[in-house]
């Protein structure tokens, strides 16, 4: 998939999922909150055309250089429903796998509020040690690729990955 046809995928994308992005929290539905918002996105029926967008963003973004991965990151920004609806699968249990979640999450470059991600990551790195993967260089790899501006005062994503391996490993 070429940069235009993914951006051009990605718009399509963020349109339909805004309706369930922006769409006002049911109180009727806080304790299984989840749930609704999943059958939502599932009645869309654009899982596979989203991670098929998703999966050559995160190649684009993960071969290409400097240049290539801001603009990736300006996508995100720029498609905010789609980058909050669009996930590659919850289950995994591999190296590559969890690569390509950190890759994703790089991209993402904080999304909407980094507590998120910096959740996301323990989450993730927390999931692939139970799993017996070795974390340090993939998070070195891809802390390598990620932004260095910090945008939201907590510091940038590369020194955010660089941080938590660092915490970890120690």
């Amino acid at each position: 998939m070429d940069p235009v046809d993914i951006e051009r995928e990605m718009a399509q994308l963020d349109a339909l999922y805004r309706s369930v992005a922006k769409e006002p929290v049911d109180i009727a539905e806080l304790d299984d909150i989840g749930a609704a918002v999943q059958a939502k996105l599932a009645r869309l029926a654009v899982g596979d055309r989203a991670e098929t967008v998703l999966r050559a963003v995160v190649e684009a973004y993960a071969t290409g250089d400097e240049s290539a991965r801001a603009a990736i990151r300006r996508l995100f920004d720029r498609h905010s429903s789609f980058r909050w609806a669009a996930h590659l699968p919850r289950e995994w249990a591999t190296a590559a796998e969890f690569r390509a979640r950190l890759v994703h999450l790089s991209a993402c470059d904080q999304g909407a509020d980094t507590r998120d991600e910096i959740l996301a990551l323990q989450d993730l790195c927390t999931r692939a040690r139970r799993l017996g993967i070795d974390v340090e260089p993939i998070l070195d790899e891809v802390a390598a690729m990620s932004s260095d501006t910090d945008r939201y005062g907590m510091g940038s994503m590369r020194d955010i990955i660089v941080g938590y391996g660092s915490r970890r490993a120690g």
